[in-house]
This record gives C-alpha cells, structure tokens and sequence, in this order.
C-alpha cells in the first residue's frame, strides 16, 4: 500500500500543518525573547550613570577613607577592576572633573583582588564612583560613567562657594 502525501507509511500527517504550528511557536519565541532582551536593555541603558543621593551619610570603611584627599571638599573614589572598558572613561571624565572644579579631588581603587571591599560597599558594577565628603561619609554613588553635568549638579551643595 502506497501512503498519500503528507502521511507516512503508518498513516500519521507530516509535515503540513503541524511543521507550520511548530515554526510559528520558534518565530514567536524569538520575538518575545528580542522584546525582553531590548526591554532589560533599554532599563539598563536608562540607569548608567545616573545620580543616587543617599538618604544618611554613610561612613566608609578605612580602606576607603586611606585614599581621601585631605584637602578637599569632596573626592571622587572611583570602584574599578582591570579589565573594565567603560572604567577608563570613567576615569577620564572623573579626573578631569577634579582638575577643573575646586575643593573637588578623584582617586581610584581597584576591586580585582579585593572582592571583600566590594561587597561591603555593595558595589554590583563596575565602575562605581562614591562621592565621598572629608569626614569620611558617602554622600552619593553613580552606577556606569558618570554624567558630568549631573554629577557636578548632585555635588554643587558639597562644593565651596
């Protein structure tokens, strides 16, 4: 006995609709896949380097307080780990915010080998920049690289006049 097209020999339908069923489920997964991965993106995108006052001053570990420059007002403590791409320009924006802003001072800590500092600065990203006050307390953080201008806003209340 010959089998029709579509069946195979036992009678069963192949191919046909349910092949279609099947590519229109793997087409409408990859859609649904593309619209979270874009959402969580643009989430993220939104996030980087955005501003987050604290709501207390928030005193910091020495290792942290070791690298405050006395003299100023604020200093920038950059959270970086080596291989990280976007931490370079962050350095960058940081160090040229402190030479051209007064009582305002930048310095960096590598977290590579030392993830225990990093924990307890609750620090989920690099780079990570403190805005840190001269008695030691945080003031507010910034998540990615910074936004020069909206760091310099956050910071203009800490700054001498």
């Amino acid at each position: 006995m010959r089998s029709r097209p579509g069946q195979d020999d036992a009678g069963r339908r192949t191919g046909g609709r349910r092949g279609l069923e099947d590519v229109m489920i793997g087409g409408l997964v990859a859609i649904g896949t593309l619209v979270v991965a874009t959402a969580v993106g643009l989430i993220l995108r939104r996030r980087e380097g955005r501003v987050r006052s604290t709501d207390q001053v928030n005193l910091l570990p020495d290792d942290v307080r070791a690298v405050l420059d006395p003299q100023a007002a604020v200093t920038l403590v950059q959270l970086s780990t080596t291989f990280c791409a976007p931490c370079r320009h962050a350095r960058v924006v940081l160090t040229n915010m402190a030479q051209s802003t007064d009582g305002l001072a930048h310095a960096d800590i590598d977290l590579t080998d030392r993830p225990e500092l990093a924990k307890r600065l609750a620090v989920l990203r690099t780079p990570t920049t403190l805005a840190v006050n001269a008695h030691g307390g945080e003031i507010l953080r910034v998540g990615g690289v910074p936004k020069r201008d909206s760091l310099l806003a956050a910071l203009g209340p800490h700054l001498p006049a």
